[in-house]
């Protein structure tokens, strides 16, 4: 069955991944894949003369080979660099998910494979009621978790692959980013994950302190099949 593309997730904010989307995107472009990239919802946005930016949007954009309306790849686009749902909320607007399928249907159209990068973490509200697990749900891809590999990520890591689970959701790979050069048995903690979550990790990053350029990221079998 042929992969229709990916749903980026992280164990946090800030977590790298942009940085797995666009390696994920550019490992497909090089396959000969027509790659569009999506970041439905975004938070600490630029305003520009065009409307409001999202850094992270225009970064995934970069490396994938279908064109695409800033608008239909990012469809909700926020100022404040805080928690979506209260963004959304300060805006006085109801991030809707039909809305971001729609978006999603018209790239699919044109692309083998989309990838879609999530705000946050797995659970983080975009709503009153609605969480980016239910946008997940919604697209029914196959789920990439990134994990920032420090103090406390094995409870975040498991807790967030249970849900996947309890979602419903095909955990496609995970990522390791070494995001905390102070991690004390960071290796070991890659292998008790290993060892634990039901996915093959796919790619370690290692610590730097530019993460600007994806093609330092190396992703593995079986999510580039």
């Amino acid at each position: 069955m042929t992969m229709p593309g990916v749903f980026v997730t992280g164990t946090d904010t800030e977590i790298g991944k942009t940085v797995v989307a666009r390696a994920i995107a550019r490992t497909w472009v090089k396959q000969g894949f027509r790659v569009a990239g999506m970041k439905p919802v975004a938070s600490g946005c630029r305003p520009t003369p065009a409307g409001l930016r999202s850094d992270d949007a225009l970064a995934l954009r970069s490396v994938c080979n279908v064109p695409a309306a800033y608008e239909v790849m990012n469809p909700y686009a926020f100022e404040p660099a805080i928690a979506p749902h209260i963004a959304a909320r300060r805006s006085g607007t109801t991030v809707e998910l039909g809305r971001i399928q729609d978006a999603f249907e018209e790239l699919a159209a044109r692309a083998d494979r989309v990838v879609v990068e999530g705000v946050g973490g797995w659970l983080v509200p975009l709503g009153e009621r609605l969480t980016v697990a239910d946008l997940a749900v919604r697209l029914a891809l196959p789920v990439v978790l990134v994990v920032g590999v420090r103090l406390g990520c094995l409870n975040h890591a498991l807790l967030t692959c249970q849900s996947i689970s309890a979602r419903g959701c095909s955990l496609a790979g995970w990522i390791a980013n070494h995001c905390d050069p102070e991690c004390d048995a960071a290796a070991e903690i890659v292998a008790s994950l290993r060892a634990r979550l039901p996915a093959r990790l796919c790619a370690e990053l290692p610590w730097m302190e530019d993460r600007g350029d994806a093609a330092v990221v190396h992703i593995r079998e079986p999510l580039t099949e």
